[in-house]
C-alpha cells in the first residue's frame, strides 16, 4: 500500500476538532470547578463522563473482531510457522529492548531528579487507595500464566481481552495456513469482514471529539488543577522530563530506522495519539492507528500481527512511569534502595507489566504490588492518585507512539526481506 502523503493542513479535520474539543471541555471544567458547589461539580463529572464513556465503549464494540479478523488473515497471509515465527521474534525483541530502556530511563530520572525527598505525608488520603490495592492480590505469576490462555476465546472476546484473542488467532491462523486452499473461502470471508470493521472505524470515530470533551471537562470540574500543580509541581515536572526524554528517544530510534518516513508517520498517528491523551484509552485508538498505520504503507499483515501484541508487551509510557512511580513513593517514605535493589526491581516490573493492557489503572496495580514486594508502605500509592489521571494522558500517547513505531520498523525489515527474495 503507498503512503499518502495528504497535504492539508496539520491541525486540519479530526485532529483540529479533537484539539478543539480538549480546550473547550477544560474550560467548561474550570468554569464548573470555580462557579459551583463541590455536589454539582461532583454529579456533572459523573455526567459529562458519560460522553467518553460511550465513545469508549463504542471503540471497545468493534476491538475484538478487529483482532481476530484481521491477525488470522495476517498469519494466513504469511503463509507459515518460520515467517510468524520471525515477525515474532523481531516484534518480541523490539518490546522488550523498548521496555528496558524505558524504565531505565524512569529509574534514572527519579534518582537524579528525587521528587519524593522531604515530601509532607500528613494529607494524603489513604482510603483512597485501597480500590487499587485491592487488586494487587490476583497479581502473580501463576495468574499471568493463567490469564495469557483462553478457556473460552467467547469469553476472551466479550471482555476484550485482547492477549487472549491474540493467542486463539495465532492458533486459528496457522491451523488455516496449514490446511492451504481448503481454508480459502473462510480466509476471505474474514478478510472482507476486517475491512466492514474498518469501515466502522470511520463512523466511530466521529464521536472521537465528543468523547475527548467529556472526558477533559469531567476531570477539570472536580479537580482544582492550580492546587494539583502547586503540590505535585516537583514530581508532575520531574516526570514530564521523563517522559519527554523518553519520546525524544523514540523518535531518535524511528529516525534512525525509517529516516525520512518518520515525520510522515507522526503526521499519520498524529489523531490517535490526542485521543489516546484525552481519553487515557490506547483501546480507543486501536482500530483508528490499524487503519494508519496500513495508509503510512506497512502492510496490513504486519499491522494486524503486530499491534495485537504491542498492546500486551509494548507498553513503553507505561513502564518508564512504573520505576518512576515505585521508587518515588520509596524516597517519600525514606526507603532506601541500592543500586543492586533497583535493578533487581526494575527486572520484576519487566515481567509483572506484560499482558495487563486491559486491567483498568494497570500501571497503578503493577506499581502497588511491586511496593509490597520491596517493603515500601503499599498506602504510597495514595500519594500519586490525585495526579494520576494527567500523568496518565502523557504515558498513554507515549504507548501509542511506541506500539506505531515498533509496527513500522519490523515492517520496514520485513518489506527488505521480501524484495532481497
Amino acid at each position: 500500500m503507498k503512503e499518502n502523503t495528504n497535504k492539508t493542513s496539520f491541525f486540519s479535520g479530526l485532529t483540529g476538532q479533537i484539539l478543539t474539543a480538549m480546550i473547550l471541555g477544560a474550560v467548561l471544567g474550570i468554569v464548573i470547578h470555580t462557579n459551583c458547589t463541590d455536589e454539582i461539580a461532583q454529579s456533572f463529572s459523573s455526567k459529562i463522563k458519560m460522553l467518553a464513556t460511550v465513545f469508549i465503549r463504542l471503540v471497545q464494540m468493534i476491538i475484538s473482531p478487529l483482532v481476530f479478523t484481521t491477525l488470522v488473515v495476517g498469519i494466513a497471509k504469511l503463509g507459515d510457522i518460520k515467517a510468524v515465527g520471525r515477525i515474532g521474534g523481531k516484534a518480541l525483541a523490539w518490546f522488550f529492548t523498548a521496555s528496558f530502556i524505558s524504565l531505565l530511563l524512569g529509574m534514572f530520572f527519579v534518582n537524579v531528579l528525587e521528587p519524593g525527598v522531604g515530601l509532607n505525608l500528613s494529607n494524603i488520603d489513604v482510603a483512597a487507595a485501597s480500590e487499587v490495592t485491592a487488586k494487587t492480590q490476583t497479581l502473580s505469576f501463576e495468574n499471568f500464566i493463567e490469564h495469557i490462555v483462553p478457556k473460552s476465546v467467547f469469553e476472551a472476546m466479550a471482555t476484550n481481552e485482547i492477549l487472549q484473542i491474540v493467542i486463539f488467532s495465532i492458533f486459528f491462523g496457522l491451523a488455516a495456513a496449514a490446511i492451504g486452499d481448503n481454508a480459502k473461502p473462510v480466509i476471505n470471508a474474514l478478510d472482507k469482514t476486517s475491512h466492514i470493521v474498518l469501515k466502522m472505524v470511520n463512523y466511530v470515530m466521529k464521536f472521537a471529539p465528543i468523547g475527548v470533551f467529556g472526558a477533559i471537562a469531567g476531570v477539570f470540574a472536580v479537580r482544582d488543577f492550580q492546587e494539583l500543580a502547586m503540590t505535585y509541581f516537583k514530581y508532575f515536572g520531574s516526570f514530564l522530563i521523563g517522559i519527554s526524554s523518553l519520546w525524544i528517544v523514540l523518535i531518535l530510534i524511528g529516525f534512525i530506522f525509517l529516516k525520512s518516513r518518520m515525520s510522515i508517520l507522526l503526521k499519520r498517528i498524529m489523531s490517535p495519539l490526542i485521543v489516546a491523551f484525552g481519553t487515557t484509552s490506547s483501546e480507543a485508538v486501536f482500530p483508528k492507528l490499524t487503519e494508519e498505520l496500513e495508509r503510512f504503507g506497512v502492510k496490513d499483515k504486519i499491522v494486524s500481527f503486530m499491534l495485537p501484541l504491542g498492546y500486551s508487551f509494548n507498553l513503553d509510557g507505561s513502564m518508564m512511569y512504573m520505576t518512576f512511580a515505585s521508587i518515588f513513593i520509596a524516597q517519600a517514605y525514606g526507603v532506601h534502595l541500592d543500586l543492586g535493589t533497583q535493578m533487581t526491581m526494575l527486572l520484576v516490573l519487566m515481567l509483572t507489566s506484560k499482558g495487563i493492557a486491559g486491567v483498568p489503572r494497570a500501571s497503578l496495580v503493577v506499581v502497588a504490588a511491586t511496593c509490597g514486594m520491596f517493603k515500601i508502605p503499599v498506602e504510597g500509592i495514595a500519594l500519586i492518585l490525585p495526579i494520576d489521571h494527567f500523568c496518565d494522558m502523557f504515558r498513554t500517547a507515549t504507548n501509542v507512539l511506541g506500539n506505531a513505531l515498533a509496527t513500522s520498523v519490523v515492517g520496514q525489515w520485513e518489506d527488505d526481506i521480501e524484495a532481497k527474495q
